[in-house]
């Protein structure tokens, strides 16, 4: 397993982090089980955590996914966990809305800082750029809130390289989290990986076994299978093997909300796909669409 560094940070953390999400949406499991499975993906090695305040049923419900994930690490003990959040998005009855609102995400960051336990986050990212909204408003909001020391480093989600280059006028971008698995490579088609390899951006890939529907279809794949039965691994972790051997800057943090799922994805951490199946695979993704 080799480490990456995040950013230019100079912070080192596994190539595999832990999403949060599934732990605190519609079907959360039992708090009890939330905790032991970030818990167990932490004795597994994900050093990384991605939460957001708007992981939650609705608006009542603010902070969920970062009051869980506060509890597990302090329960866990274990060693230094590096944890990302994320502002810019609201639950109006359970609805995903954006709100880039300056104000809004200064009140949203105080809350996460409330949420998480701690006086500086780790990593605060935009949680998206909203169209009502000036995008540079909301990125000098994010700014001010670096140099007020509330935030150590700062991210964008769901951006284009447009959206990169101008936010990397103000601040040093340290990560930028799209959605992208074997299923949906637009972050390769259209440059945004590329971007930030060359710029020394780490990619925090969402989504990294298809999320949803395309969970389902990534379990029934031929050639994630057949890959996957060479080396006794299963269709989740080669797709994750796939992700990390296609990119320096990639970071999956796939979800999870049952002890097994977090091992399994952790697993993929220590699993080297071979030229040929590489290659197999890489005609499978990357072919036409």
């Amino acid at each position: 397993m080799r480490r990456r560094e995040l950013g230019q940070t100079g912070t080192m953390i596994n190539p595999i982090g832990l999403g949060g999400m599934p732990i605190s949406i519609q079907g959360r499991p039992p708090e009890r089980q939330g905790i032991r499975t970030i818990c167990a993906a932490l004795d597994a090695g994900m050093d990384f955590i991605d939460t957001a305040d708007a992981y939650c049923h609705d608006n009542s419900d603010i902070g969920h996914n970062e009051r869980i994930i506060a509890k597990a690490v302090k329960k866990w003990a274990g060693g230094d966990v590096f944890i990302a959040t994320k502002g810019g998005l609201e639950r109006p009855g359970g609805a995903w809305t954006r709100n880039g609102d300056p104000d809004h995400l200064r009140k949203a960051c105080e809350k996460s800082l409330v949420a998480l336990g701690t006086d500086c986050i780790d990593l605060y990212q935009l949680h998206a750029p909203d169209p009502k909204v000036p995008f540079m408003d909301s990125v000098q909001a994010i700014a001010g809130l670096q140099k007020a020391g509330k935030v150590k480093h700062v991210g964008l989600s769901n951006v284009d390289v447009q959206q990169i280059r101008q936010a990397s006028e103000i601040i040093t971008v340290t990560s930028v989290q799209n959605r992208c698995n074997p299923y949906d490579v637009r972050s390769f088609d259209n440059g945004v990986i590329e971007y930030c390899e060359g710029h020394d951006i780490t990619f925090l890939a969402y989504s990294p076994v298809g999320g949803g529907r395309g969970h389902q279809r990534l379990s029934q794949d031929k050639d994630l299978n057949a890959v996957a039965e060479s080396l006794g691994a299963d269709a989740y972790q080669v797709a994750l093997a796939w992700l990390l051997a296609r990119s320096p800057a990639m970071v999956p943090i796939p979800g999870a909300s049952k002890t097994s799922s977090a091992m399994s994805s952790a697993g993929a951490m220590d699993l080297r796909l071979p030229g040929a199946d590489l290659e197999r695979l890489d005609r499978n993704f990357f072919r036409e669409k």
